[in-house]
């Protein structure tokens, strides 16, 4: 099976009440381990590029690892997404250079100038077959998705957030009556959840326990992504649980063997802990194990 485009893949988790995971991809590790899990459920992923992951793993290099997922996963679609393009050119770059979705965020740009960008692009994909995603409208500070969801490992300062009988803190509940309204104002129409990792605090804690500092760490709780799936979201995108994982399996694995310096050494289990992951969220996260 040849990579293939997010639109049937959307039409099918919409109207099944399921999710695609987009999983942000920066070597052969992570590519890996997101592909061996969605292989062996049988499920299809999205492998997604960010500007700054083209930048250092070069995009033919990326394009070719993402290629050798599709020939070892046969049985399943594999889309490959452009994550936050910011120029037409970059988008333009993508569609010529074989992915077959791309996201043009021109949100930093005034209101007319992001639609009109955003048209160009969607008129360039479309002439070849790619599916755009797009960011409309200003966002302040880090790029805060409208019904409470953000980027990175700390989406929530403290002050935001309330603590539980063990102390642990408790984010604010994501706005659904806002995605409900959106699904009534436009039925079918996919929606897209950024900023949607879980932040396994497991991961935190191994981070924590062997050299790092990651103090209130904190992320959307899998419950509500679940619930959101099961609404108009379709892709969910997950990035900082898959950095986690590899950079707190890496941080143990050198404090239990402090010789170690084969990078096979310790990519291995850091690929495998990224395995367990993805398998965790296609099946009880996302539910889209079994829809390949």
């Amino acid at each position: 099976m040849a990579l293939v485009t997010t639109t049937e893949m959307f039409k099918k988790a919409y109207d099944g009440g399921y999710a695609i995971g987009a999983f942000n991809v920066n070597n052969m590790e992570i590519v890996q381990g997101i592909t061996e899990a969605a292989g062996e459920l049988k499920s299809p992923v999205i492998l997604q590029v960010s500007k700054g992951a083209r930048a250092y793993a070069n995009h033919t290099y990326l394009v070719k690892l993402v290629e050798a997922a599709v020939i070892e996963n046969p049985d399943i679609p594999i889309a490959l997404h452009l994550d936050h393009g910011d120029s037409f050119e970059l988008c333009k770059s993508c569609v010529d250079g074989g992915f077959t979705s791309v996201m043009i965020d021109a949100s930093s740009k005034p209101f007319a100038e992001n639609i009109e960008i955003t048209k160009k692009v969607v008129e360039y994909a479309h002439d070849h077959g790619v599916v755009v995603e797009a960011e409309l409208g200003t966002l302040a500070g880090v790029e805060a998705i409208a019904i409470g969801t953000s980027h990175g490992a700390y989406k929530f300062t403290p002050d935001q957030c309330t603590r539980n009988e063990q102390g642990i803190l408790v984010p604010p509940p994501l706005r659904f009556d806002v995605l409900e309204e959106v699904s009534k104002r436009l039925p079918g129409f996919p929606i897209v959840l950024h900023g949607s990792s879980s932040v396994p605090q497991n991961f935190v804690k191994m981070i924590n326990e062997n050299g790092g500092k990651m103090p209130d760490a904190i992320g959307i709780p899998e419950d509500e992504l679940r619930h959101a799936a099961e609404l108009s979201v379709c892709k969910i995108n997950i990035d900082s649980d898959l950095r986690l994982a590899m950079t707190a399996t890496i941080r143990e694995h050198f404090v239990q063997h402090p010789g170690d310096f084969d990078p096979r050494q310790y990519l291995k289990p850091a690929r495998a802990a990224i395995k367990e992951l993805v398998r965790h969220k296609l099946i009880d996260v996302l539910g889209c194990a079994g829809k390949a």
